[in-house]
């Protein structure tokens, strides 16, 4: 029972709690209301406050919009009435213009009038006056016009003759002068040495005893020197000294130098002279390079390929008319560079020109054409450029393009014009043996040729495997035969045509 009760006063309280609870709840809900609308209303209030603020000063901005218009529309139209009031000035300027230039025309106009009416008079005075002067000389205005003439331009021309050949007198000798100063003075500051080539080569020995060793059994030794360098070996009766004869400077140089080591090496065959050649041959190539670089060095050149420096370096066994090739480069080239300085010149191709003008004859032997057009073909291929190049091409021609190739040209003949710098007789006996061996290597079959005992005789070389014994035999006549069709030689000429084949087998 008292547990009923206690849940019947439960109850109660909950109801009595649910409905207080249920209008108090009423009361915040409408207290609430009431406060947002206040707010929404207060909002409102301030919005068309602003909005009448805002539409008062849109009114007076565009208030002031609309005056300023009115303002600036003010100027517009005051400009425009200013410029009207200047162009009606300038309108009634032109008019009063206009009407000068008319009334100056109609000025003109008159005075042209009477300067016609003048001249018309001028020219009938003229003409009379002309008339009289004939009636009174005899002569016509054209007869007349043409003795004066006649004698003007004789007397001018008297003059100016006169005058020419004064000036051209005075200026020959300035101008000799002068070119002999500045060409001794090149001479001087070139004063170099010279000396005449030779044909031949000696080589001391120690005793008598190695000549026996350099014929070896039967003269193979000797011969397989021959064979292999292109020279001929003279082993004489002069006690110590053996003699190499040869017009090839290279092939002398080589022989020589085959023979100084078989020599110092005491042994002395056919394969062993085959294999000391060989390295000689090599030996020379690097002096040859040493020789072109100390050229260069000595001009003051730098900057070349090693190729065209090797090329250059073997104008030191060229000669011509018995002049060393390589010095007598170095000396025009320094005779150009101080002749190049004198008249104002490029030095530098003047220099460059002058040492590669005979660059040609390296090679002359082996190619075919003349040496200025063979050294212009060399210098092009290695990119010399061709203000230089020219100048090989062009030394020898009458009428050169270039003050440089002038230069050359003349330092050239400087060079070679010195008292005992050339022999003709040299160079024509080197041009005669080269022939000699052009002749003979011109057929077909034939490997190399040496002109030796002084051009007396030619030594063929044939390819054993294309030319037989017989074919040999024929193959002498016929180079006997063009010899004698096409060259000019005193006494006669042996033809020795060598024809050899070597077997080697090697046992291992």
């Amino acid at each position: 029972m008292q547990i009923i009760n206690t849940l019947l006063i439960a109850l109660a309280a909950l109801l009595v709690g649910g409905a207080v609870g249920f209008q108090v709840r009423k009361l915040w809900a409408a207290q609430r209301k009431n406060t947002v609308e206040s707010k929404i209303e207060s909002l409102i209030a301030e919005a068309k406050t602003k909005q009448k603020e805002i539409l008062l000063q849109a009114n007076d901005k565009a208030l002031k919009i609309i005056e300023e218009a009115k303002v600036e529309e003010q100027k517009r139209q005051d400009g425009i009435t200013h410029l009207q009031q200047r162009l009606e000035n300038r309108e009634s300027k032109f008019d009063q213009q206009l009407l000068d230039l008319e009334k100056a025309k109609e000025e003109l106009t008159t005075r042209k009038d009477g300067l016609e009416k003048a001249k018309e008079e001028i020219e009938k005075i003229k003409t009379d006056a002309t008339v009289k002067l004939e009636k009174i000389s005899g002569l016509s205005k054209q007869q007349a016009t043409d003795q004066l003439l006649e004698r003007t331009e004789a007397e001018v021309t008297e003059e100016m003759s006169q005058r020419v050949r004064k000036v051209a007198e005075r200026s020959a000798e300035e101008v000799e002068a002068k070119a002999r100063e500045m060409m001794t003075l090149a001479m001087q500051r070139c004063a170099s040495s010279h000396s005449t080539e030779t044909t031949t080569s000696n080589i001391e020995l120690p005793n008598d005893e190695l000549k026996g060793r350099i014929i070896g059994k039967e003269g193979r030794n000797i011969r397989s020197l021959e064979q292999q360098t292109g020279v001929e070996i003279i082993v004489d009766d002069t006690p110590g000294m053996i003699t190499i004869s040869g017009f090839s400077p290279i092939r002398r140089q080589v022989a020589k130098k085959a023979l100084e080591q078989l020599l110092k090496d005491g042994r002395i065959h056919p394969a062993r002279i085959e294999a000391v050649i060989e390295k000689a041959k090599q030996e020379l190539a690097v002096e040859i390079k040493k020789a072109g670089e100390q050229a260069l060095y000595e001009v003051g050149i730098t900057g070349l390929d090693d190729k065209l420096v090797q090329i250059l370096g073997r104008l030191k066994y060229r000669t011509s008319y018995g002049q060393n090739i390589l010095r007598h480069s170095v000396e025009v080239t320094r005779l150009a560079g101080f002749i190049a300085e004198e008249l104002g010149a490029d030095v530098s191709v003047a220099k460059k020109g002058a040492l590669f003008h005979d660059i040609g004859k390296a090679v002359d032997h082996e190619v075919q054409g003349g040496h200025p057009q063979i050294g212009y073909d060399i210098l092009k291929k290695f990119h010399i450029p061709e203000p230089v190049a020219y100048i090989a091409k062009a030394h020898h021609d009458d009428s050169p393009e270039t003050l440089e190739c002038i230069i050359v040209k003349v330092a050239d003949a400087i060079s070679g014009a010195r008292p005992g710098a050339r022999k003709d007789t040299y160079e024509q006996y080197v041009q005669r043996l080269e022939e000699l061996e052009r002749v003979a290597t011109s057929f077909e079959g034939i490997d190399k040729a040496y002109a030796v005992q002084a051009g007396r005789e030619v030594r063929v070389f044939v390819v054993p495997e294309k030319v037989d014994d017989n074919g040999a035999l024929t193959l002498a006549r016929e180079v006997a035969k063009k010899i004698e069709a096409e060259l000019t030689y005193p006494g006669e000429i042996k033809i020795t045509m060598i024809r050899e084949k070597r077997i080697i087998e090697f046992a291992r």
